[in-house]
C-alpha cells in the first residue's frame, strides 16, 4: 500500500438507497456489498481512476444513522459515501517505480485520510476538523465533517524550505542553517526572551560573522507564515473555509518550530491545536504516515 499527495486526488461524494428484499431477515453483508458496487458507478473523468471507497455513514429507513448495517430490520438503507479518484498518470508512474522493485501496489490511500485516526482525538474524529501535515519538502492538507473526507490537496513547501531561507539569507551551508533552525526554532519573534548574538560558522568569505538570534527567527516566521497564507488562499478559493471549527498541525517539517501554531491561529482566524493525541506523540514524525497508513488498512474491513 502507498500513499498518494492530495494534489492528484479528486473526491466525488455519492449517495444511493438500497432496497431489502426480505425486510425480516435483516440487512447482509451482501446487501453492503452491492450497495458499495452501486455507490462506485459514477462518471469517472479522463484521465482519473478510482482509488478508494469511503463510507462515512449508513441511514436506516427508520431514520437511524449507524456505522454497519448488517443485521439491522429494515426495508432499505442510504449509504452516503465518498468516492476517491487519483491522477491516473501518477498512480501508472507509481505503479512502473514499484514494479522495478517487484512489488505489487494493492491499494493507493490520500496521505490526510489515513493519518485521520492517528493524528485527531476522539472529539475531533466527530467534528470539522482541518489536519495541515508539513513534511519536508510538501505541506497536505486535509478536510473532514465528521467521518466525511471532504477535501484534500498539496502545498509545494515544507521544513526544507525554511532551512534553505535561513541558507540563503545568512549565506551559510545547508548543515548550519538546519542546525540554526532546530536550536531557534520559534515562529514568532514576538516570543523571543533573549535576543542572543550567534556567530556564523560558514559565512562565505567571511571570518565569525554575528547575528542576533531575532534575525534567524524572523527567516523562520515569514516562511511558516507563508504556508499558512497559502492554506488559506486554497480552502477560501473552494469555499469550505467557513465549515472548519479546529485545525490540527502535525510533520516533521514544524513539530520543533514553537509557535507555528499560534502563526496558523492568527492567518487562518481559526483555532490551531498541534497534533497531541497520545500514539501520535511517541512515534518518531518521519514514521508517523507510514505508520497511519497501516493502522488505515488495518482498520478497514
Amino acid at each position: 500500500y502507498v500513499t498518494i499527495p492530495g494534489k492528484y486526488v479528486t473526491i466525488v461524494q455519492n449517495s444511493i438507497t438500497k432496497n431489502i428484499k426480505d425486510k425480516f431477515s435483516g440487512v447482509s453483508v451482501k446487501d453492503v456489498s452491492s450497495a458499495l458496487l452501486q455507490v462506485k458507478d459514477i462518471d469517472v473523468p479522463d484521465g482519473k481512476s478510482i482509488i478508494d471507497i469511503v463510507t462515512d455513514k449508513f441511514i436506516l429507513d427508520d431514520g437511524r444513522t449507524v456505522e454497519d448495517p448488517v443485521g439491522n430490520l429494515v426495508s432499505s438503507f442510504t449509504v452516503n459515501a465518498q468516492v476517491i479518484l487519483g491522477d491516473r498518470e501518477y498512480i501508472k508512474q507509481l505503479s512502473n517505480i514499484c514494479k522495478k522493485a517487484d512489488i505489487d501496489i494493492d491499494g493507493i490511500i490520500p496521505i490526510t485520510l489515513a493519518e485521520r485516526n492517528l493524528i485527531l482525538d476522539t472529539n475531533e474524529l466527530n467534528d470539522n476538523v482541518m489536519i495541515i501535515d508539513i513534511g519536508a519538502g510538501n505541506t497536505e492538507i486535509g478536510i473532514f465533517e465528521g467521518s466525511a473526507f471532504e477535501y484534500t490537496n498539496t502545498i509545494p513547501l515544507g521544513g526544507d524550505n525554511i532551512t534553505k531561507d535561513v541558507q540563503m539569507v545568512l549565506n551559510i551551508s545547508e548543515e548550519e542553517a538546519e542546525k540554526l533552525k532546530r536550536q531557534y526554532g520559534l515562529a514568532m519573534k514576538s516570543y523571543i526572551d533573549n535576543d542572543t548574538d550567534v556567530v556564523l560558522n560558514t559565512v562565505k568569505n567571511e571570518e565569525n560573522k554575528i547575528v542576533k538570534s531575532s534575525e534567524i527567527v524572523e527567516i523562520i516566521e515569514a516562511r511558516v507564515e507563508q504556508m499558512f497564507e497559502i492554506a488559506n488562499q486554497d480552502i477560501a478559493n473552494q469555499g469550505i473555509k467557513q465549515n472548519i471549527n479546529t485545525v490540527v498541525l502535525t510533520g516533521q517539517g514544524i513539530t520543533n518550530i514553537s509557535k507555528s501554531d499560534i502563526v496558523g491561529k492568527i492567518t487562518l482566524n481559526i483555532p490551531v491545536k498541534m497534533a497531541n493525541n497520545k500514539i501520535a506523540s511517541i512515534i518518531k514524525p518521519h514514521y508517523a504516515t507510514a505508520y497511519a497508513l497501516v493502522r488505515y488498512i488495518a482498520s478497514r474491513p
